[in-house]
């Protein structure tokens, strides 16, 4: 038998509705145990079911030869699986209707979120894993990611050194206060220069003659001769008083005559007294710098020196201190008693000029190159104060603590770019890395994600709220939002009863969803929801929808709605099937519908099974209409015969249902009127109004009317005077105010 763009289906009870719907649930699903349960307990051959669209689908030996996803199907199963089993709302419920409000594309999206959730967990497992790789003891006080990132530094021993040097400063501030600095460090000098100069030295103004003359007359005078003339020579000048010549201080002669005088004075000059007076300082000044006391001083300085190397070495850098002070002591002594018997020669014979041999010169050379040693150690020594002073100021002032932790941090740096545990660390970090890009793929997909809950969730509660207005159910629901827990993503919600919020499970005894709602009420809620996720469907124009005896538990006054739902599918879907077990239902249907795009089967009982037959609906065709638009309605007509206390009252939930649906993101389930108006005042001129200042105002009228005729508004609601021209006018008004686009 042919289907057509709605096709109806009329059964009694046991004639085979349900089981047709499974069939059609397993076509989208491809569950083969949809149909195989359903096998008649006498039947002897496995289900065979053939379905012709336009390819044959057929299922045999288990399985279908082709599946028809775009199959959606509203019976049972959706209600059990989506909404309630029985009275109770278990988990799976929720979990199932968060996969129904997202829909395909949400599902998608939730898939791709849990598939890198899954796959962070895994990182996160195998970083533990090569966290625990990394020797604890190398760790210290810091956390595997502080460790791993601690920078490498191409100096860290000689920072470590350093570190080490002021925590041990620190840890003897007291004596380090009390500790001196290095002092210089020195070896006399020879002025070779002077000296040489002064054993050369001689008196320019006594030719060579002459002093051969005098001296080989002293010569013979014996031992003391050169002094005791020199002395006479100094006696000439008072002998010679009164006279006007030179006399002999010793024979009263005249020595104009003497053939050695003249050679006397220059020989006995002050020149010559100045020479012997050189060499005299000479000798005393060698005997004053490199006397006996100056080694055994320069050898306890070195000592000073070595001690006070010991103490700074553990705080500063300190260079080596390697003297032989008996070395020096040995080259020292050789070089002055080379310049003293050169001096003492010097003095035996002031006019003859001493010369140092080669060998006294190299001598002096290598005490020169001791001296020159000792100053470069000096000079170094003496370059430590500086940082000695430093060390001192900061071990005055220094934190141990601080210290001590910024030792430790040094040393795991050291340990952290050793080479075993920088291989540690890299494959720590590279995972890390992998974690922080799935990281970054999570948190975009939980975007995207949120971008759609965010749209979907709130337009989905207006959806299945309207739906509820529009089948008349006493109850809302509230909060419809979703909720991520271990097991994954669930949808929450409340149900509002005289916008009094009912949770959906509860304790014994309290109010909740399974002891507030009516078998109808269930079956209610879950049609809306249906309807909603129908709304929803981005390819819903290629859906074919089959609805499974809808009426089941409700109450007559929804039957209106739901055929008047099921007739505004038939231009949004590619086609609807309806099965139920109500001929008026069906009928009603079959009045509304495209007589050239419809078709109506029966199920009828043959023998012990049930065959399909066309069905006369027109046989059985009934209407029946909304009763509060109709109320308005036909007062609007005729004015009479009309109760118009209801009339008045219907007025406010017409505007309610309109705005729920008219604004959703804006007018939420259990909003009411005056505060959604209160908005509209607020957004009004800005880029998010929602209402012109006119529509405003008409709405606030509109709302000051209808509230004259509820008890919440209005106390004495049921003596308000009504005055028909005026209800007749707001009847008008509000209808208008609704049929807006």
């Amino acid at each position: 038998m042919a289907f057509s763009k709605i096709t109806l289906f009329y059964a009694g009870n046991s004639r085979g509705k349900t089981t047709l719907a499974a069939i059609f649930r397993s076509l989208a699903s491809g569950d083969a145990k949809l149909i195989t349960e359903r096998r008649r307990l006498s039947a002897t051959q496995a289900p065979h079911v053939v379905l012709n669209a336009s390819i044959p689908y057929i299922f045999q030996n288990g399985q279908w030869s082709s599946l028809y996803p775009d199959l959606v199907v509203f019976d049972d199963a959706f209600v059990a699986e989506n909404v309630c089993s029985g009275v109770e709302i278990g988990a799976e419920h929720r979990q199932n209707l968060h996969e129904l409000i997202l829909g395909a594309q949400g599902v998608t999206l939730n898939a791709t979120l849990q598939g890198h959730v899954a796959k962070i967990e895994q990182h996160n497992k195998t970083l533990k894993t090569k966290a625990d790789a990394i020797p604890s003891t190398q760790l210290g006080s810091l956390t595997v990611d502080a460790f791993c990132a601690l920078k490498a530094k191409a100096d860290v021993a000689a920072l470590i050194q350093q570190a080490e040097r002021s925590l041990a400063a620190a840890r003897s501030a007291e004596t380090v206060s009390q500790q001196s600095g290095f002092s210089q460090l020195a070896l006399p000098a020879f002025d070779r220069l002077a000296i040489e100069a002064l054993l050369a030295r001689d008196l320019p103004t006594l030719d060579a003659a002459a002093a051969m003359r005098v001296q080989a007359h002293l010569s013979t005078l014996g031992g003391g001769g050169e002094s005791w003339v020199g002395q006479g020579m100094g006696l000439v000048p008072s002998a010679s008083e009164g006279t006007d010549y030179e006399v002999c201080p010793f024979c009263a002669q005249d020595l104009d005559g003497s053939s050695v005088m003249e050679a006397y004075r220059t020989y006995f000059s002050e020149s010559y007294a100045d020479l012997k007076a050189s060499i005299d300082r000479g000798i005393a000044g060698l005997a004053r710098s490199h006397g006996n006391d100056a080694p055994a001083a320069f050898e306890r300085a070195v000592r000073v020196a070595i001690q006070r190397r010991d103490f700074w070495k553990n705080f500063v850098e300190v260079p080596e201190l390697n003297i032989d002070t008996a070395a020096i002591a040995r080259t020292w002594n050789k070089a002055r008693e080379i310049v003293l018997t050169a001096l003492n020669a010097k003095k035996a014979a002031p006019l003859d000029a001493v010369t140092l041999t080669s060998a006294d010169l190299l001598a002096l050379d290598e005490y020169e190159s001791a001296t020159s040693g000792i100053v470069t150690i000096s000079d170094a020594l003496l370059a430590v104060n500086p940082k000695i002073a430093l060390v001192k100021e900061q071990a005055a002032s220094a934190n141990v603590t601080t210290l001590a932790a910024d030792l430790a941090k040094l040393k795991s740096t050291e340990a952290r770019h050793s080479s075993a545990t920088n291989l540690l660390c890299q494959a720590y970090m590279d995972e890390k890395a992998a974690k922080k890009i799935t990281e970054g793929l999570r948190d975009t997909a939980r975007g995207a994600l949120d971008v759609y809950r965010t749209a979907i969730f709130p337009a989905y509660e207006t959806a299945i709220n309207a739906y509820l207005v529009k089948f008349n159910a006493g109850f809302r629901l509230g909060s419809v939002t979703s909720v991520n827990n271990r097991s994954g993503s669930s949808c929450s919600y409340n149900v509002l009863i005289n916008n009094v919020a009912v949770a959906i499970t509860g304790n014994d005894g309290d109010p909740c969803f399974k002891n507030t709602l009516s078998a109808g009420d269930r079956n209610t809620l879950a049609l809306a929801f249906f309807f909603a996720s129908l709304d929803q469907d981005p390819q819903l124009s290629q859906k074919v929808v089959v609805i499974d005896d809808p009426m089941t538990s409700l109450d007559e006054h929804r039957s209106l709605t739901t055929v008047q739902e099921t007739g505004r599918l038939l231009n949004r879907v590619e086609q609807v099937v309806v099965l139920s077990h109500s001929k008026p239902f069906l009928c009603a249907i079959w009045q509304e519908a495209d007589k050239t795009s419809r078709a109506a089967l029966k199920i009828i009982r043959n023998g012990t099974g049930s065959v399909l037959d066309t069905w006369d609906v027109n046989q059985d065709s009934i209407t029946e209409h909304d009763k509060r638009h109709a109320a308005v309605s036909a007062y609007i007509r005729s004015q009479q015969g009309t109760n118009e206390r209801a009339v008045a009252a219907a007025l406010r939930p017409i505007l309610e249902c309109y705005t729920r649906v008219a604004y959703p993101a804006v007018f939420q389930p259990g909003s009411l009127l005056g505060p959604f108006i209160n908005t509209c005042n607020q957004r009004k001129g800005t880029p998010s109004e929602i209402l012109s200042e006119s529509n405003i105002i008409e709405l606030r009228d509109l709302l000051d009317y209808g509230n004259k005729f509820h008890h919440d508004t209005n106390a004495a609601w049921e003596t308000e005077q009504i005055n028909d021209q005026e209800l007749l006018n707001f009847c008008e008004r509000t209808l208008k105010f609704t049929s807006r686009s």
